[in-house]
């Protein structure tokens, strides 16, 4: 089944995390997402066991993943 309209599909939540730290670094994820797992001692590994456990802020980091990286073009 596709899903055309996702921008998320068949991205991991491991790749999208790993492509917003290299963008914008660890300190200023922790300021655009309010969690402690980006603030104190971060690493990708810590920070997918919480998100994978966390609903809230799992859907914070995907929607600031969709407003950095997918373009709204009607040509799409």
């Amino acid at each position: 089944m596709t899903q055309p309209n996702n921008p998320l599909h068949g991205i991991t939540l491991e790749k999208l995390l790993t492509e917003l730290v290299d963008h914008y670094g660890w300190q200023r994820l922790g300021e655009l997402i309010a969690i402690n797992c980006f603030r104190k001692d971060p690493s990708i590994k810590s920070s997918l066991k919480f998100l994978r456990k966390t609903p809230w802020a799992r859907e914070k980091v995907e929607q600031l993943y969709v407003a950095t990286f997918t373009a709204s073009s009607p040509w799409q």
